[in-house]
């Protein structure tokens, strides 16, 4: 049997779920602020995972994809215990930005401390109540503003753990990614605690192929764990690792024309966008210069010189891996189709 899971002041018994709100702080007008918690506990003990969004306040999808897998009547029969977090940044979330008010990223702020910055204490106050009382952990992100990412989860390689676990989650692309100093990743791999990092979509906005690819690798991790049971169905493993990446940037300022679009796969030499001036003058061509698949790209039209504009991941087999983001294409749409979870359009 499992043990009770007690968060704040509440004790979740085994067979139970709650949602919890952990004091953070005061607004300027004395009302309190609180980061939302919900546990769910089996009745049988298991591994517990941790879910989080929006540790940068304007990235959404995570929100939308703990929402529905908080629905799923299957969390019935989990074993373990699972603790989503589904807004992790609660004064950005509200501001519609990236930082927490004192304009610091709290992802470049863990594990924090408990006397140090408002990003701080807020990056110690997860590691303290979440972080260290799991076992395992997946953050959810999506690309910076005006950006976009396709659908992908970003570990150390090194890691066998991690790599089980993202070979399981089943996003199209697995990314060897070094751990950023102040991550909320580095805070859990400084544990012990192998933590997956899923990007997918854009800042502000929701994409409902990201959400699915999202939920169901969220699931798949949960069945890999024996929290869930496992599906009947073969589930066949379609991610491709990506051993390094490498930013196309652009040669001058200008308004862009974007012609690479996610999951393209591109050549050395393939001309991935045009940078022209507004009269049309003068026209620059963005030309890729390794071969692989994009991964992330600007959605901004107008760049500066030096600015990132096409994420393009390297493959030992850029043709398989093509295949693969393909499958990945075909079996959302199928997935849109067939869903009972309405579309969000």
């Amino acid at each position: 049997m499992a043990e009770p899971f007690s968060i704040g002041n509440r004790c979740v018994r085994p067979g139970q779920r709650a949602t919890v709100d952990l004091p953070v702080a005061l607004l300027h007008t004395h009302t309190p602020m609180t980061m939302p918690v919900h546990v769910v506990n089996g009745k049988r003990s298991g591994p517990r995972l941790f879910v989080s969004a929006a540790v940068h306040g304007d990235e959404i999808n995570g929100v939308e994809i703990i929402r529905r897998l908080l629905k799923r009547a299957d969390l019935r029969k989990i074993r373990g215990t699972l603790i989503a977090v589904p807004i992790v940044n609660v004064f950005g979330f509200v501001q519609h930005s990236r930082y927490l008010p004192d304009r610091r990223d709290l992802n470049r702020s863990f594990p924090g401390s408990e006397r140090g910055s408002l990003a701080a204490r807020l990056a110690d106050l997860f590691t303290r109540q979440i972080v260290s009382r799991c076992t395992h952990g997946i953050d959810l992100h999506t690309a910076a503003i005006h950006r976009t990412n396709l659908p992908q989860v970003r570990i150390d390689l090194n890691d066998a753990e991690s790599l089980r676990l993202a070979r399981a989650f089943n996003a199209p692309v697995i990314v060897n990614a070094d751990l950023r100093e102040g991550s909320l990743r580095e805070a859990a791999v400084a544990k012990k605690i192998p933590a997956l990092l899923y990007e997918a979509g854009e800042a502000l906005r929701f994409d409902e192929v990201a959400i699915r690819a999202g939920l169901r690798g969220v699931v798949n991790v949960m069945r890999e764990l024996a929290m869930l049971p496992r599906t009947k169905r073969p589930v066949r493993r379609s991610s491709v690792l990506a051993k390094s990446t490498v930013w196309i940037r652009a040669s001058e300022s200008g308004i862009l024309r974007g012609l690479a679009s996610l999951g393209d796969r591109v050549e050395v030499g393939d001309v991935l966008g045009i940078v022209s001036d507004p009269f049309g003058e003068r026209d620059t061509e963005i030309r890729a210069s390794k071969r692989g698949i994009v991964i992330g790209r600007s959605l901004i039209p107008l760049v500066n010189e030096g600015e990132a504009l096409f994420h393009i991941a390297r493959f030992d087999d850029v043709d398989k891996a093509a295949d693969r983001v393909e499958y990945f294409r075909a079996q959302q749409e199928k997935a849109i189709d067939t869903d009972s979870e309405p579309s969000i359009v």
